[in-house]
């Protein structure tokens, strides 16, 4: 990455951060790395402009020619792996980790996280606004609505 590209990339990195080749990156595009996470940038993969990546732990990993749309986010706390040719839509979120509810007397911010590893496969779509949650798994050239919820699977629940 040029000069001139980092200071359109905002980033706070005090993980790892990987950048394969001709990465490309859109004006307000946010990397956040925590100690102990990794993000991995594949070859050709690219950030849409004000879009945002925040790995609190774990790794996020977008494959070769992967694209993330105009605001989309990613947060991972156990993991996410966007496969190769993968597009997450404009406005959409892919999350690894929600709060749990398991006591109506407690507040949500100080109830523990349920987290997951999410993987999304090769040539796989999110239409735009769609969410994706813990434990999601989105199979290989796949298109997932506009608007829509994938949460994690049953069995976790």
């Amino acid at each position: 990455m040029t000069r001139a590209r980092l200071t359109l990339l905002r980033l706070r990195v005090h993980g790892g951060l990987q950048a394969g080749r001709g990465v490309r990156i859109a004006r307000g595009a946010r990397v956040a790395v925590a100690r102990g996470a990794h993000v991995e940038l594949g070859d050709g993969s690219a950030l849409g402009p004000d879009s945002r990546i925040d790995a609190f732990g774990g790794r996020v990993k977008l494959g070769p020619g992967a694209r993330l749309g105009e605001r989309a986010i990613v947060t991972a706390v156990a993991g996410v792996e966007i496969g190769p040719g993968a597009l997450v839509g404009d406005w959409a979120v892919v999350s690894d980790a929600e709060p749990t509810a398991a006591d109506v007397e407690t507040p949500l911010r100080l109830q523990p996280l349920r987290a997951a590893p999410v993987t999304i496969g090769a040539d796989a779509v999110l239409g735009p606004h769609a969410v994706v949650g813990p434990g999601a798994h989105i199979p290989a050239h796949r298109e997932v609505a506009a608007y829509a919820v994938v949460p994690a699977p049953a069995s976790e629940s």
